[in-house]
């Protein structure tokens, strides 16, 4: 009878903001071990496409650690330091592969590329064993980690509703391996590029194109097992912050190389098409007409919880607020304005004190006169488990402790913890119904679109007071590599 290949799986994943203050400590990331992470098989998020895989082709699974955290600032240098030491206590000697759910872009105190140096320490302990997995699209991909794996496999959509897809793609090519007996090597290419989140949905160019030609030169080489198409998280300042490109083949290097000059060639001709702008808001509310029917999305990309924002800007709603708009609402993460609600009774009026806190940016807590509505749990149920969040998170999302108050005609919902708004979930589960509203602001750039597509009569980008704009020209970076566009004119 045959033995099962034994493989072993971890996981780590965070998207680094560098430009944010503080630091993304232990407490802020949701951890597994041993055989907690495979409660999460046949779930929504990446993790638990590659244990169903596992299970289906008949793999014996040795889970490890597995952490994730939310978007957020530069993280420890401890949670790498614990990570790694947890991760290389649980390796065993006798390994088949290595199955690994990474995000691509995590930054720490003292190293610019964890992923990298990770994948470096792994290979040095597993020596030519396969190292395989899946990663984030935003993913500031490197060299190191193109030197350290084998086979590691983007999402192909953004918003990220193929996470789960996309890791079962890159398990099934370490079964090809396994059953092969072929080991692949990684290619790597980073054109002086660097876009906004707001330039990257795969639904319009240049992401579209760059996906579909990644398509077509899988299609034509079969010695090239997967070509991933990485847009970069241009907010972690690093020297290989930006558009970049991967292939993974079992064919010669050169070819693979020639190919990624290919591609790399059609992004910069679609540069421009990637920088991507947002008009202040008041000129977009300005034009707005408040008797259109259906729903207005407002998108603030300044305040984007999913490149790590903190989620509690108030520029959108000031603005809401002086224009007086009715039928409106907006999600705010304030613990604090949280705790205080939580010893009112419903219906009480008060003074309160909104967001705010997170940027130096903002404009600081906006005092409101409220009304209570609701406080309670804000655990909620995905209603998309193909959603973006549900890459992130599986098939549950915790807001923490929830209280929703209304200000003349606008509904704000404050949450404790930050939450992508990416599933109509959040709002339903607070006892609002999104699709009778005429205004909701969304802090996101494109991840949401999954979600509010269906239910907006019309999407509007704007500009506010944040941490995440679309103006890269505006961020104070060091390490990205230069010249590069568009932050150079030579570039």
């Amino acid at each position: 009878m045959r033995k099962a290949p034994r493989i072993l799986f971890a996981g780590l994943f965070h998207e680094t903001h560098t430009f944010l203050d503080g630091i993304t400590g232990l407490e802020s990331f949701h951890i597994a071990r041993g055989e907690e992470i495979s409660r999460c098989r046949g779930d929504s998020s990446p993790m638990g496409g590659a244990l169903e895989f596992a299970e289906e082709a008949g793999w014996e699974v040795i889970p490890t650690v597995d952490y994730r955290a939310t978007p957020g600032a530069t993280v420890s240098d401890a949670v790498v330091s614990v990570f790694w030491r947890e991760l290389a206590e649980r390796v065993p000697q006798m390994l088949d592969g290595v199955f690994l759910v990474l995000h691509g872009a995590m930054v720490s105190q003292s190293c610019a590329d964890v992923e990298g140096e990770i994948l470096a320490r792994l290979r040095g302990l597993v020596g030519l064993v396969p190292v395989f997995g899946v990663f984030d699209l935003h993913a500031n991909f490197t060299q190191r980690m193109a030197d350290a794996a084998n086979c590691l496999v983007a999402h192909r959509e953004n918003p990220h509703t193929d996470g789960r897809e996309a890791a079962r793609i890159a398990a099934g090519l370490l079964q090809r391996s396994l059953t092969s007996g072929v080991t692949p090597q990684m290619a790597w290419f980073h054109p002086a590029i660097v876009w906004p989140p707001t330039g990257t949905a795969t639904a319009a160019e240049p992401m579209r194109g760059l996906e579909a030609f990644a398509r077509q030169l899988e299609a034509e080489n079969p010695a090239l097992w997967a070509v991933s198409v990485c847009a970069g998280f241009a907010f972690a300042d690093t020297p290989d912050t930006g558009v970049s490109f991967v292939i993974v083949t079992s064919g010669e290097l050169e070819a693979a190389h020639e190919a990624l000059r290919c591609i790399g060639a059609l992004a910069e001709q679609q540069a421009e098409a990637g920088n991507v702008s947002d008009p202040p808001i008041n000129d977009v509310l300005g034009g707005l007409d408040p008797g259109a029917p259906g729903l207005t999305v407002l998108v603030e990309p300044s305040d984007n919880i999913g490149a790590g924002a903190p989620g509690d800007g108030t520029g959108a709603l000031r603005a809401l607020v002086a224009r007086g708009v009715q039928n409106a609402a907006v999600a705010i993460c304030d613990p604090a304005a949280v705790a205080r609600l939580s010893r009112a009774a419903i219906g009480d009026k008060l003074t309160l004190l909104a967001g705010g806190r997170g940027s130096v940016l903002d404009a600081g807590p906006l005092r409101l006169e409220v009304e209570l509505v609701r406080v309670g749990s804000g655990l909620f149920e995905l209603e998309d488990k193909n959603s973006h969040l549900a890459s992130m998170a599986g098939d549950r999302f915790d807001m923490g402790s929830c209280a929703v108050v209304r200000h003349a005609g606008i509904t704000i919902l404050l949450t404790s913890e930050r939450t992508p708004p990416f599933d109509l979930g959040q709002w339903r589960s607070q006892g609002i119904e999104p699709t009778d509203l005429s205004v909701i602001v969304v802090k996101a750039a494109v991840a949401h679109r999954r979600a509010y597509d269906p239910i907006a009569a019309r999407m509007l980008w704007v500009d506010t007071p944040g941490p995440c704009t679309s103006d890269l020209r505006s961020l104070p970076y060091r390490h990205i590599r230069r010249p590069i566009y568009p932050l150079d004119s030579s570039a």
